[in-house]
């Protein structure tokens, strides 16, 4: 296996993991809490597709999909105490999105040579992810960050185990 093939597989895996978790979930449940104080399963998806929108960009420029206006700041830290439904996608919406930027990132991946991931990330990232090829690893892994607050959301709803 070669490096980008770890990062797909990484991607892969974060993302089945992801989807799998909402999979259950209707749009309203999305707006359910883990725990007092932190943000809802929407919030935490349009998170993501931001994130990684913004870090798609910061390694490949013009490769990450477009996205509504006004997504990313209804998904930024200001709009973390919003319940209101019209702030978020629909379930559906952010699955398509899921799936429009891994068909992205992998085609922005398939475009770097090793002496391309190899290079330096750009200065705001360095800290954690020093290498061009790291801030892949860093979107490829990202949801995992978040899926521990997905588990809660499930027990809370009475929705199965799935993994």
């Amino acid at each position: 296996m070669h490096g980008k093939d770890a990062i797909r597989s990484a991607y892969q895996l974060s993302r089945m993991i992801t989807t799998s978790y909402v999979s259950d979930l209707t749009d309203e449940e999305l707006l359910t809490r883990p725990a007092k104080g932190c943000n809802h399963v929407a919030w935490q998806l349009g998170h993501l597709i931001s994130a990684e929108c913004g870090l798609l960009n910061s390694i490949a420029p013009g490769f990450a999909i477009e996205l509504p206006e006004g997504f990313a700041e209804k998904h930024g830290k200001e709009n973390t105490t919003s319940d209101d439904p019209s702030d978020f996608a629909t379930k559906d919406e952010y699955l398509a999105y899921f799936q429009q930027l891994q068909e992205a990132a992998f085609k922005a991946l398939d475009a770097q040579s090793d002496e391309d991931l190899a290079k330096d990330a750009p200065e705001h990232l360095r800290q954690i992810c020093p290498t061009v090829g790291g801030v892949f690893v860093l979107i490829a892994t990202h949801p995992m960050m978040h899926a521990g607050q997905f588990v809660p959301v499930r027990r809370v709803l009475d929705k199965p185990v799935l993994i």
